[in-house]
């Protein structure tokens, strides 16, 4: 049964000083990650730890997408929201391997996706992610959440799969 939002639950925005350094830039996520552009969606990563991730994303009307979603009313697809809370969170996963960029995270699933919000050009991304069980034979369950300022725009769980690059297997 679906939890009912109330004020008590209601999910807070992560803390977010765009003026403190990151604790990955730009250059260590696209080490980590196999995305480019134009589906690197994430900018840096400005907390993470053992159990849960924020990231940010800088939405501009330079996005690629804009184009064509929709022109003279640009909104960012809320399917590229979920991606950029994957890749968020495949920072999470990768950061439970002592050599990351020697794994891929896949991402098998989503359950409860809400989008609350529209994201505009202009929007700074905040998203958060963290683990809801422990990681079990390469298979994690995590719950993430985006916010524009204080406003949730996206919610979602989802399930992904960490494994070894063939590559690096031999």
């Amino acid at each position: 049964m679906q939890e009912k939002l109330t004020l008590r639950n209601k999910p807070t925005a992560p803390p977010y000083d765009p003026t403190a350094p990151p604790v990955l830039d730009i250059k260590e996520i696209t080490r980590r990650l196999p995305h480019r552009y134009p589906f690197q969606l994430v900018d840096k990563i400005i907390h993470l730890d053992e159990q849960c991730v924020t990231g940010v994303k800088n939405v501009t009307i330079n996005e690629p997408f804009f184009q064509g979603h929709f022109p003279g009313e640009p909104i960012m697809p809320g399917v590229l929201q979920v991606e950029a809370l994957a890749q968020t969170g495949g920072i999470l996963v990768l950061n439970t391997v002592p050599d990351p960029e020697n794994y891929l995270t896949y991402f098998l699933g989503i359950d409860a996706c809400r989008f609350r919000k529209m994201v505009v050009p202009g929007d700074t991304l905040v998203m958060h992610c963290k683990l809801l069980t422990e990681i079990k034979r390469g298979f994690s369950k995590m719950s993430g959440q985006i916010f524009v300022g204080d406003k949730l725009t996206c919610e979602v769980t989802m399930l992904a799969q960490i494994a070894k690059k063939a590559d690096s297997e031999k």
